[in-house]
C-alpha cells in the first residue's frame, strides 16, 4: 500500500503548508479562495460528467442513482450529522470545504483504478500522480479552510485502502471500466453540488447524495450473481 501511504503523506503536508500560509492571508483574500475553490470543483464536476457519459451502457443510471441517494441521504440527515459534528470540534466554517476535498480526492478514476493497479500489478504510478494533483489541491483547501481540511487523509487512506484489500484479496475485476464510469459520473455531480454550495448559487446538501454512490455499486454486485 506503498502508494495509499504517500498519497495520505501527500494530503497531510500540503494542508499543513496551506493552513501555515492561510495565518498571512487577509479576509477578502479568503473570500476569493472560496469563489475560486468553488468554480473549480464546478468545472472538475462537469468534466467527470461529460467526459464519462458517452461512455455509460445504462444512461438512466445515474438519473436512478441520484434521485434513490438524495431520498435514502435526506432521510438519513447525513449533512446535518456531519455539520454538527464538525461544529463539535470547533471547525463550523469548514464543513462545506471537506466535502468538496472528501469527493475530489476519493471520487475520480486515479483514486479508484490507483489502488486496483497498486494490489494487483504493484505498480504505483497512478497513486504516484493522484498524490501530486492532492498535494497541490490540499495546500489551497487549507490556505482557504484551515487546520481542519487535515481529516480529509485519513478518509481518503481508508478508502483507498477499502480498494486495495478488495482488489488484493477478493475481486479485482469488480472494480471494471462500466461500474468506474458509472461511479466518475454520479461523483461528477456530487463534486458540481459542492462547487454550487461555495459559490453560493445553490445550497445543495451534497452530502446528502453520497449514498447515490452505491447504486451502481450494488447494481454491478446484483449484475455479476445473476
Amino acid at each position: 500500500m506503498i502508494g495509499t501511504i504517500v498519497n495520505t503523506i501527500a494530503l497531510l503536508v500540503g494542508t499543513s503548508i496551506g493552513c501555515l500560509l492561510k495565518k498571512g492571508i487577509k479576509k477578502k483574500y479568503e473570500n476569493v479562495l472560496y469563489s475560486a475553490m468553488g468554480l473549480s470543483a464546478l468545472g472538475i464536476g462537469m468534466e467527470n460528467i461529460v467526459n464519462n457519459m458517452p461512455k455509460s451502457k445504462y444512461p438512466v443510471m445515474f438519473i436512478v442513482s441520484l434521485a434513490l441517494g438524495a431520498v435514502i441521504g435526506t432521510w438519513l440527515d447525513i449533512d446535518s450529522h456531519f455539520n454538527r459534528l464538525i461544529d463539535k470540534m470547533g471547525q463550523s466554517e469548514v464543513g462545506k470545504g471537506l466535502a468538496t476535498e472528501i469527493l475530489l480526492c476519493c471520487i475520480g478514476a486515479l483514486s479508484i483504478v490507483g489502488p486496483v493497479m497498486s494490489a494487483v500489478k504493484g505498480d504505483n504510478t497512478m497513486l504516484f500522480t493522484n498524490a501530486t494533483l492532492d498535494f497541490v489541491t490540499s495546500m489551497v483547501f487549507g490556505a482557504s479552510f484551515g487546520w481542519g481540511m487535515l481529516l480529509v487523509a485519513p478518509i481518503l487512506f481508508c478508502w483507498q485502502g477499502m480498494i486495495f484489500v478488495v482488489a488484493k484479496f477478493l475481486s479485482a475485476s469488480f472494480f471494471s471500466g462500466p461500474l468506474i464510469t458509472e461511479i466518475s459520473i454520479v461523483g461528477g455531480f456530487l463534486i458540481a453540488c459542492t462547487g454550487l454550495a461555495l459559490l453560493k448559487i445553490k445550497d445543495v446538501k451534497a452530502l446528502n447524495f453520497l449514498p447515490a454512490l452505491l447504486v451502481p455499486i450494488i447494481f454491478f454486485i446484483y449484475k455479476g450473481l445473476i
